[in-house]
């Protein structure tokens, strides 16, 4: 019995085997790889290298199976607008160059609607217009701070000119054809600390701001008349005084303590008093600052007032016959 049972489990097995789908073999192309899962161990093996000197080997492992690669998906055509939006170059203050924001970059425009910053040029807070040729003062950008106009054909500062411009520092306007200045063209400049007006044809002074350091109207017209009284008094920080080669008949007093220097060569002074310097009341007076006095090509004679001199470090130069 025993035999007859095994008989017939293994027909039963043997008619399962032949009943079943054969399987086809997966084909894998080796040559494609450089290595596969039986030589991982020997491509991996660095228990025999010195420990600085191993190195990496790179292999391309055979897949386990058939298995589809995966891409990644493409990008949306938005996304790359955006990119050459934002790649579009900007100005320094934020505007690109498409937009109607040039009176920025460039300035107001002059009377002849051009950029100011097109005809002159403009450095951060500077203006640089010397030799354009200018008959006027161009409109300033409100920052300026400092403005060069110098060999240009300029005749006439007007009280509009630098109007608002409440950082302006310095203006020179050498070697121009200003003959007239406006009583309010340099007066409501709060910072104005240098005022360069030499070379020009100028005859009287406006009002001038008490807060400048420095003044140059050398080689202009300016007479009897052409300083008003006390103009300089209360500008407690002027250090720097030029007035040579001007028709000018006396000093004009009383000059500021902090004065430094005081040029006024080649002009028609004749004659100086005791106090034009020095306090005559106080003998122990010592004016430590005034130390550069100019009055040679004057037709006055030092040597008449020694007095007024005894207050100070230094003598003037000039004349002493």
């Amino acid at each position: 019995m025993k035999a007859l049972a095994r008989l017939v489990l293994g027909l039963v097995i043997f008619d399962a085997a032949v009943t079943a789908p054969t399987l086809e073999p997966i084909n894998y192309d080796s040559e494609t790889y450089d290595a596969t899962l039986e030589d991982l161990d020997d491509l991996y093996n660095y228990e025999n290298i010195p420990i600085g000197q191993a190195e990496i080997e790179i292999a391309t492992m055979m897949p386990s199976g058939n298995r589809e690669l995966l891409t990644p998906p493409p990008q949306p055509e938005e996304a790359e607008e955006e990119e050459e939006e934002e790649s579009t170059p900007r100005l320094i203050d934020g505007f690109s160059p498409q937009e109607p924001e040039f009176t920025r970059v460039l300035g107001p425009h002059t009377s002849e609607d051009f950029p100011t910053c097109l005809l002159c040029t403009c450095i951060s807070t500077t203006v640089y217009c010397d030799d354009h040729e200018l008959d006027a003062i161009p409109p300033l950008p409100k920052n300026t701070a400092y403005f060069y106009s110098r060999f240009n054909r300029i005749k006439k500062i007007n009280r509009n000119d630098f109007a608002s411009l409440n950082d302006l520092r310095k203006i020179d306007l050498t070697s121009n054809l200003i003959s007239e200045i406006d009583e309010d063209a340099f007066k409501k400049l709060p910072e104005l600390r240098e005022l360069i007006l030499r070379d020009n044809k100028i005859r009287q002074l406006p009002d001038l701001p008490t807060s400048l350091t420095f003044i140059d109207v050398s080689n202009n017209r300016l007479g009897r008349k052409g300083i008003k009284q006390e103009a300089f008094k209360d500008m407690y920080d002027l250090h720097h005084l030029y007035l040579t080669d001007n028709n000018l008949d006396h000093i004009p007093l009383p000059l500021p303590e902090n004065l430094r220097a005081l040029h006024l060569q080649n002009n028609n002074i004749l004659e100086m008093h005791e106090d034009t310097f020095c306090d005559v009341k106080n003998l122990t007076y010592i004016r430590k600052a005034l130390e550069d006095i100019r009055l040679d090509g004057n037709p006055i004679n030092l040597s008449k007032t020694p007095q007024a001199y005894i207050c100070l470090p230094r003598l003037p130069i000039g004349s002493l016959v």
